[in-house]
């Protein structure tokens, strides 16, 4: 049944564990022992409001949040979450400081790549505050324009009193992503943040969770995570929310806050558990199949080692790639992303698809959305992406590495 599935390297919706998809078919019939389907069984049954207990255990066991933090699962995906953190932070801001004027509302934004650019248009787009680009990657590029960086600390301009100070953990889109090390320069800069208060930062993380411990958590006011990546398929978005950010959007909005749509208040979603609304009930249960699987295996700490391992191969090829002049990384050491890997094959790249995929190696081709292209200002589409999630297997990776040094020899 299984033999013909090949090796997805796609930025997602991304490969699964074939072990959980197996499972999962069986709980497409019978889910738990009820009789009943788990796509057909009620978000508010005993046993499907268990089972989303127990994946908010799981999550908040392998990535240890606090209780200070509450973990929520919503629809939408990440690109929702752009206008949600601004509409609830600001919102929290207003209630902190109702005087306060919208220019003198200030939202702080790391732009490093394509979606921090997208996030940071969408806050512009909805009002209520003026955004301060805290540092924009593209000033210290090769070429002035690109994203290929993660900028140097003394670059960095933060805020006194933001509303929100908003990063992307991991850029899928131009393979850019933030060191874990404190003492790397492609770290993000913690030390730089305003001391001695309640930070109201939000990391967009969608790309690399669970793929990793995340670095200073308990000091973020939201993390979010679209769960297409390394956890489960599209359509369920995981909020990990400092419970100060749990504000009444209505009593905001008295005092001249935008007002907040109800599925989209973080404190609606607390208040009920995740399941105000119908949630994304199918991908809830997968992810929730994956994170047993995770837990079993070492969780994040096991998987950080694992993908380093998948990334350091493929970036090995690539450099001896670039030793022969075929390839060429897109991304500056150091601020290399361990999930997507981006470079351009330098002649005939349709050869290299071609060849990939005549080997079962598929969704290597960069994003090719034109439209996407324009709406963050650049003409510029990657060539090759090879993105290593969690469910990419050493053995699969192995087999992409074989065929770009195959190429290479050509």
């Amino acid at each position: 049944m299984f033999e013909s599935r090949v090796a997805n390297f796609g930025p997602g919706p991304s490969a699964l564990p074939e072990s959980v998809l197996q499972e999962a078919t069986q709980g497409l019939l019978n889910f738990n022992g009820t009789g009943i389907g788990i796509a057909e069984i009620s978000h508010r049954s005993k046993e499907f409001t268990a089972f989303l207990t127990e994946v908010e255990g799981l999550i908040r066991t392998q990535l240890d949040v606090p209780q200070t933090h509450s973990i929520l699962f919503t629809q939408g995906g990440g690109s929702a979450q752009f206008s949600a953190v601004v509409l609830n932070l600001l919102a929290r801001h207003r209630l902190l400081h109702p005087d306060l004027s919208d220019d003198a509302r200030v939202m702080d934004y790391v732009i490093t790549g394509s979606w921090s650019k997208k996030a940071a248009e969408e806050a512009r787009r909805l009002g209520g505050g003026r955004v301060n680009v805290a540092v924009d990657a593209r000033q210290f590029a090769k070429d002035a324009k690109s994203f290929d960086n993660i900028p140097p600390h003394n670059a960095y301009t933060f805020s006194p009193n933001p509303a929100l100070i908003f990063y992307c953990e991991n850029e899928t889109v131009d393979g850019v992503e933030f060191s874990t090390d404190a003492s790397s320069a492609a770290s993000f800069p913690f030390h730089l943040l305003p001391q001695n208060t309640l930070l109201p930062l939000v990391g967009d993380h969608s790309s690399s969770f669970m793929s990793r411990p995340i670095p200073r958590l308990a000091d973020h006011a939201v993390i979010f995570a679209g769960a297409q990546k390394n956890i489960g398929p599209a359509g369920l978005t995981v909020l990990i929310v400092r419970k100060d950010c749990l504000v009444d959007v209505d009593a905001a909005a008295k005092v001249g806050a935008v007002p907040v749509p109800m599925t989209m208040a973080y404190k609606t979603l607390a208040d009920s558990s995740s399941v105000y609304n119908t949630p994304s009930v199918l991908p809830i249960y997968i992810s929730g199949l994956v994170l047993r699987r995770m837990k079993d295996l070492g969780g994040v700490q096991y998987y950080e080692a694992f993908n380093k391992r998948k990334a350091d191969k493929v970036y090995a090829a690539v450099r001896e790639g670039e030793a022969k002049g075929v390839f060429k990384a897109k991304v500056k050491e150091g601020s290399r992303s361990l999930m997507n890997v981006v470079f351009d094959v330098v002649g005939d790249e349709a050869k290299f698809i071609s060849g990939a995929e005549a080997r079962g190696i598929k969704a290597i081709k960069g994003h090719r959305d034109t439209l996407f292209y324009a709406s963050v200002g650049s003409t510029h589409m990657p060539g090759i992406r090879i993105s290593l999630y969690n469910a990419i297997t050493e053995e699969q990776t192995d087999a992409v590495v074989t065929f770009m040094k195959e190429f290479l020899a050509q």
